[in-house]
C-alpha cells in the first residue's frame, strides 16, 4: 500500500490494472476522450500519479500533439514509466514526488488515476486543491479510484466482489482474499458522496460520473 519501489512489484506492474480494475482499458479511453472534449491539438496534461506510463503511453499515442508532465513519488516506477514510453518519452516530463512537486502550469487539463484512494481525506482534499490551482478555467480534471459505500455491511459485499474480480481475471484467490484485508484495514478508502464533496469543495464545478466497476469509480469535473 506504499509507494511502489520493490522491483519485483514494478516489474509486474503492468499486469496487475487489467487483473484488478474492470474495464481498465476503457477506463483509459474514456479518460481520454473526456480531456479531448477540452483540451486542443497542442495540449498540455498533468497526470498525477503516472508511475508505470500505462496511461501515459495511452494517450500519447492517441494524441500526437499534446505534452504532458508525468508526477509520482517512486523513482522505480518513474524508471518503469521511461521504458514503457520509450520514443514517445520525448513528450513526457517525468517529475519524482507527490502534487507539490509538479509545475504550477496552468495545464490545459489533468488527472490521477488509480491513485487518490491511497492518500488520506485531509491530504486528499489538499491534493484536488493544488490540481485546481495548476489548471487553466474550464479545464478538466479526470479522477478514479477505490470508492464504494462504507458501512460495514455494504462495505464486505463489494469488497468481495472486487476479489472475486481478480480471482476470475487469474489472480490467485488466497491473493485476492488477503488484498481486500489488506484494503480495508490499510487504505483511507470513502464513499462516492464523499469523494464527490472533495472535488467541490477543492473548487471543481459540474462534477458528473463516468465510470463505476465494482468498488472503483471515476468522476470528470472542471475548473470554474
Amino acid at each position: 500500500m506504499l509507494p511502489f519501489s520493490d522491483p519485483d512489484s514494478v516489474a509486474r506492474y503492468a499486469e496487475g490494472p487489467i487483473r484488478q480494475v474492470p474495464g481498465f482499458l476503457a477506463l483509459q479511453q474514456m479518460t481520454r476522450l473526456l480531456l479531448a472534449e477540452r483540451v486542443q491539438d497542442d495540449g498540455h496534461v498533468l497526470v498525477l500519479g503516472a508511475g508505470g506510463g500505462l496511461e501515459l503511453k495511452a494517450f500519447a499515442e492517441a494524441q500526437r500533439g499534446w505534452r504532458f508532465c508525468g508526477v509520482d513519488p517512486s523513482a522505480e516506477m518513474l524508471g518503469l514509466a521511461e521504458r514503457t514510453l520509450g520514443p514517445l518519452g520525448s513528450r513526457v516530463d517525468l517529475c519524482q514526488g507527490y502534487i507539490d512537486s509538479a509545475p504550477s502550469g496552468p495545464f490545459d487539463a489533468a488527472t490521477c488515476l488509480l491513485t487518490l484512494h491511497f492518500i488520506p481525506e485531509q491530504e486528499r482534499r489538499r491534493t484536488l486543491i493544488e490540481l485546481h490551482r495548476r489548471l487553466k478555467p474550464g479545464a478538466p480534471l479526470v479522477v478514479a479510484h477505490h470508492s464504494f459505500p462504507q458501512d460495514d455491511g455494504e462495505k464486505a459485499k463489494w469488497l468481495a466482489r472486487y476479489a472475486a474480480f481478480a480471482a476470475a481475471s487469474g489472480v490467485p484467490a488466497a491473493h485476492a482474499e488477503s488484498a481486500i484485508a489488506a484494503m480495508s484495514e490499510r487504505l483511507p478508502l470513502l464513499s462516492p458522496q464523499q469523494d464527490e464533496a472533495l472535488l467541490r469543495q477543492a473548487g471543481f464545478a459540474d462534477v458528473a460520473l463516468f465510470y463505476a466497476a465494482f468498488t472503483f469509480r471515476g468522476w470528470v469535473a472542471y475548473k470554474a
